[in-house]
């Protein structure tokens, strides 16, 4: 597929799977291969981010050598701060301080770059973007996109309870057709074939007691996941989006903390977006 003003770019989230992500985006921004369009939800969204800003190897600090520093993934978090990753260190001193963010580069581009979060009071995915050059608003899109359910404290954006897009829009490739762009790359962090063989359960009452639309969503939660894998290899076969993925055997999990194994996904996916770029520009 070339790449026309007309190609969005979709990533996907995955946890700490979106290694691959980062590592496909670095080797895009080495080529200097940017979208006019992009929606990401959870870990895409997070590095989406330093996509946007053009900050090669940003998301690869933070994911990977900021892990081995700092440990910010753990149930201490969760208990001291409403999320397993640590939401302090993420979302104040990563992109005020440690890893600082280009917001300047980011609110200068023309791209359209849209985070999901899935609304809590309707149960549906909102597509949100934030480019009037407010920070804090930006910062709380992206971290109610990767608020995982059960690991993560609501999130509000604009007074609305959110949490994690990929709850009911974990691949939004719909999103970008719906917004005028019907030829997409997606940079996916499952290997083809993956299904999700778990169960969809009936979520308690006393979970999430405010929500009863999220509880639904989040009932129907692997059977919509599922389905959105069978569109996208659908797609893919009938050649309307170029799909991104790993293609060793998954070995990382959502919140993986074993580095050497980061390491390795981060490379592939690197060296498969490099592959990608020379295949496109030659």
């Amino acid at each position: 597929m070339q790449i026309f003003r007309n190609t969005g770019l979709v990533l996907e989230g995955g946890g700490m799977r979106g290694v691959f992500t980062s590592g496909v985006l670095d080797a895009f921004m080495k080529h200097e291969v940017y979208f006019n369009y992009v929606v990401a939800v959870s870990a895409g969204a997070c590095n989406g981010l330093s996509y946007m800003s053009r900050q090669p190897r940003r998301a690869r600090i933070s994911n990977i050598d900021m892990l081995a520093k700092y440990d910010y993934i753990g149930l201490r978090h969760l208990f001291t701060q409403g999320s397993i990753f640590d939401p302090e260190l993420l979302y104040e001193r990563f992109p005020n301080e440690l890893v600082p963010f280009d917001y300047d580069t980011f609110f200068s581009s023309p791209a359209v770059f849209e985070m999901v979060a899935t609304n809590c009071l309707t149960g549906q995915p909102e597509y949100l973007s934030e480019h009037s050059g407010n920070r804090q608003r930006l910062i709380d899109i992206v971290r109610a996109s990767s608020s995982l359910p059960y690991f993560s404290s609501v999130v509000k954006v604009d007074g609305v309870p959110m949490l994690d897009g990929g709850i009911i829009d974990s691949i939004p490739v719909r999103r970008a057709v719906q917004m005028g762009f019907k030829r997409n790359v997606v940079i996916a962090t499952r290997n083809r074939g993956y299904r999700n063989t778990g169960r969809d359960r009936k979520i308690p009452r006393f979970i999430y007691r405010d929500y009863p639309r999220l509880r639904v969503a989040l009932s129907h939660r692997i059977e919509a996941y599922n389905e959105q894998l069978e569109m996208v290899e659908r797609m893919e076969d009938e050649g309307s989006i170029v799909c991104i993925r790993p293609q060793k055997p998954m070995e990382v999990g959502r919140m993986e903390k074993d580095i050497k194994k980061l390491e390795a996904l981060y490379e592939e996916g690197f060296r498969i977006g490099d592959e990608f770029c020379r295949s496109e520009f030659a």
